[in-house]
């Protein structure tokens, strides 16, 4: 079948591995120094590596290409998991559960700890898997599909992600992530959103509500203004 597929022109290929880190699916590795994209099978057509390459390596092309393969695509994370774990083995098989302290700046004007933060929130639920399809804030709305850990790691999430927007949350680790999908594909033939913005965590098994998000999109044929966000454990931005 003919569709859309990355391309990368390993001699403008510089080895930053930042296409390697931007891709969740794990369709592109470094070998011998240079980005190379492993399997069509992985590569999902939606170019999330092309904005993150600094010198233009990466390209979009249509070509004769192997299917999307979602499934095989999972198997591949959690094979990775699997092997992060055995490198450094964690109490529940998640190498992003791994205990540690984020250790803080000391506050020195103790007036700033007793300011009031106003909600953002404009609708209830937030769980998606209570959220209706047909709920009547969803239409035409601007949404953030938000892991749920995410509101937690970064301390302003309510001014600058809530805000405007209505908030589905969910947790890609102990949730279906098929039942995701199947149920954003719903939302977004039913509601017609104008933008998506999807919040995860900077952690492995995280990676899941991004392809729900992702192939639910392609299933109701949905074409809106999209924005992926990444979040470290500490509190910090990543796009």
């Amino acid at each position: 079948m003919k569709r859309n597929i990355i391309e990368i022109n390993e001699e403008l290929c510089n080895g930053c591995g930042d296409c390697v880190t931007a891709c969740h699916e794990g369709a592109i590795e470094m070998v011998d120094g240079k980005a190379r994209l492993i399997s069509d099978t992985y590569c999902d057509g939606l170019g999330d590596c092309l904005p993150e390459c600094p010198t233009g390596a990466i390209k979009m092309i249509e070509r004769e290409a192997l299917p999307y393969d979602e499934e095989l695509v999972m198997e591949r994370i959690k094979e990775r998991e699997k092997q992060q774990m055995q490198e450094a083995p964690m109490p529940c098989g998640c190498p992003g559960s791994m205990s540690k302290a984020i250790e803080k700046p000391e506050n020195d004007d103790p007036e700033d700890s007793v300011q009031s933060v106003p909600s953002h929130l404009s609708q209830w639920p937030v769980q998606m898997n209570l959220i209706h399809p047909q709920a009547p804030y969803l239409k035409n709305a601007d949404l953030l599909i938000a892991a749920d850990c995410t509101a937690f790691a970064y301390g302003n999430f309510h001014q600058e992600f809530i805000k405007g927007r209505i908030t589905l949350i969910g947790c890609p680790k102990l949730d279906d992530n098929k039942h995701y999908q199947e149920k954003l594909t719903e939302i977004f033939k039913i509601n017609q959103p104008k933008s998506i913005t999807v919040t995860r965590m900077q952690v492995p098994c995280c990676g899941g509500i991004v392809s729900s998000v992702r192939r639910a999109m392609l299933d109701a044929q949905t074409i809106v203004p999209y924005r992926e966000v990444i979040i470290t454990t500490d509190g910090q931005i990543i796009e």
